[in-house]
């Protein structure tokens, strides 16, 4: 299998506007991120994915973008930017950006004038169309509106934005959007970023005509909106192929596609061998499952993505990001078991075959906050997700309770630095409500503390540097259906390793693999020792073993 530093590399995401305030204005800047990175590098991390920081006038938090070239006031400036790239590379540490051309900002200079007329040379940047009998051009839905068609009084037409409405989409089929698109990514690359996660980008090409979903049409009860129509379509492989000819082949860097809908069919379209168009993509199906989550869909899903992949094509691992709640309230328990089901958690993330990513606070067992009214929360998605359940008939209590378990705020809490007021994070007002559990649960604390959630994630960080097995051992499942365990084998050379983690809080036994000797040296585990007796070992609840064997 072909090495690359990617592969081996543990990313680390910070969503900036919460990560560290160091100016008082209660939004996270990069002088704050700059005051952090010993804290990074003693943390192990290889790589960072900086959400955009881009000038917006931040509708949808930075994702709808006025100016690709330039640094967010509120962020901060370019020098302190390139002082940032400048310092993680001196740290053997390397940045990655989000890119976002789905769409851009209805404030971006090329909308502006695309909109102020039918002739305006930008006018075909995006996609405009005519009504049909005095409706949208279709039944399309947005993500955060009915339609995903908002109309233009001035020029008597419709544009499409698959998110908010002052998101427009880009219309990739004019090439010369293309080029745009690939004048910015060498403005990035040129600084000497060293690759970008790339935003929603298997949308980028529609469906030729534009046909009407089959979906039922979007209401104020519920929005349609339509994946399995809008991504994947024919025609994006030679998007991305083009993007790589006139781009990322004359570059050291990697790439991951956030790819909603893909199957691992698709996936080897983008990231198989040998042409390598994507480095890697992100798949929601795990995230997907929300209520219907089950251990044995999570190991199926692994197992078909490992078996599909392996060999093939690259894979990534994530359990949370900034658009998904804490990964130990969704899948582990925040309560009595939060750091031991937290290690659990990494330990998955870690040891199972693809790139790992870490969120930020993850590596402390942050969880979920509990927020009391709708106006503590600042997600635009929330508050759309909220007056639909009203206009479903759920009570404000029974639409809390939904987005107290599933909202994308859970992850974008300020990051809980240490016990003083606002967790460190600023000295100001936050612009969103700190988790009240900070002082239980913070960075301070948890650096000094060996048995903490935050050292256990630095041990299993360093694991992954010094064993290649970790990156390319072969994947071998055992008992695949069981719900209460998982348990599997990483082999590479000489070099063997049996993880085997509890899923539950009940305690449960495994029978060792007949592949596997009974003389089991751990490595590590969220246990102090190993329970193992005539070739059984016994797992505590959430308990998580490394051993090699």
């Amino acid at each position: 299998m072909e090495r690359f530093w990617w592969k081996e590399a543990v990313i680390y995401q910070i969503y900036w506007r919460s990560f560290q305030d160091s100016n008082g204005d209660g939004v996270g800047d990069l002088k704050g991120i700059l005051s952090r990175l010993d804290y990074l590098e003693k943390l192990g991390v290889t790589v960072i994915w900086l959400n955009p920081c881009y000038p917006s006038p931040q509708v949808d938090n930075g994702y709808d973008i006025s100016d690709y070239c330039g640094i967010a006031p509120e962020f901060g400036t370019m020098e302190e930017f390139d002082t940032l790239l400048s310092e993680l590379h001196a740290r053997g540490m390397k940045l990655v950006m989000d890119l976002v051309v789905n769409h851009t900002s209805d404030q971006h200079p090329w909308f502006v004038q695309s909109r102020s007329s039918k002739d305006n040379p930008y006018r075909d940047y995006y996609i405009w169309r005519k009504g049909k009998d005095g409706a949208p051009p279709n039944n399309w839905g947005s993500h955060f509106t009915p339609s995903a068609w908002e109309y233009d009084e001035a020029t008597d037409e419709y544009y499409l934005h698959l998110f908010a409405k002052e998101q427009p989409d880009l219309n990739w089929e004019n090439p010369k959007v293309r080029r745009e698109v690939h004048k910015i990514m060498r403005f990035w690359l040129d600084k000497g970023i060293d690759g970008f996660r790339m935003d929603v980008i298997n949308l980028v090409k529609k469906p030729e005509g534009l046909p009407d979903s089959k979906l039922p049409p979007s209401t104020k009860e519920g929005f349609s909106f339509d994946n399995e129509l809008y991504a994947n379509n024919p025609g994006l492989v030679e998007f991305f192929r083009e993007m790589k000819e006139e781009v990322l082949s004359r570059y050291d860097v990697m790439t991951v596609g956030e790819t909603a809908r893909v199957t691992p069919e698709y996936a080897l379209q983008y990231v198989g061998e040998p042409e390598r168009l994507l480095s890697m993509v992100f798949h929601f199906q795990i995230v997907d499952l929300r209520d219907n989550f089950t251990w044995g869909k999570f190991k199926a899903l692994q197992r078909k993505w490992t078996n599909a992949l392996w060999g093939k094509g690259w894979a990534s691992q994530f359990l949370q990001n900034h658009d998904q709640p804490r990964c130990v309230s969704v899948y582990g328990d925040d309560g009595k078991y939060r750091e031991k089901s937290a290690k659990m958690l990494a330990t998955l993330l870690h040891t199972l075959p693809g790139t790992p990513y870490v969120y930020q606070g993850e590596e402390l067992g942050m969880c979920n906050t509990p927020f009391t009214d709708i106006s503590q929360y600042n997600d635009i998605n929330a508050k759309f997700d909220y007056d639909e359940m009203l206009a479903k008939g759920k009570s404000p209590e029974q639409a809390l309770a939904v987005l107290n378990r599933y909202s994308r705020d859970h992850s974008r809490t300020p990051m809980q630095w240490d016990e003083s007021a606002n967790a460190g994070f600023t000295t100001g007002k936050p612009w969103l409500m700190v988790n009240p559990k900070y002082t239980e649960i913070n960075a301070a604390r948890q650096m000094q503390d060996e048995n903490s959630v935050w050292n256990y994630y630095r041990a299993l960080l360093a694991l992954r540097k010094e064993h290649p097995v970790m990156v390319y051992g072969e994947w071998t499942e055992y008992e695949p259906e069981r719900e209460d365990v998982y348990v599997y084998t990483r082999t590479l050379d000489d070099e063997r390793w049996l993880v085997a983690v509890n899923l539950t809080g009940t305690p449960t036994q495994v029978t060792l693999p007949g592949a596997v000797n009974g003389t089991l040296k751990r490595v590590l585990g969220n246990e102090a020792d190993l329970s193992l007796k005539d070739g059984v070992l016994t797992l505590r609840p959430w308990e998580a073993v490394i051993a090699a064997f």
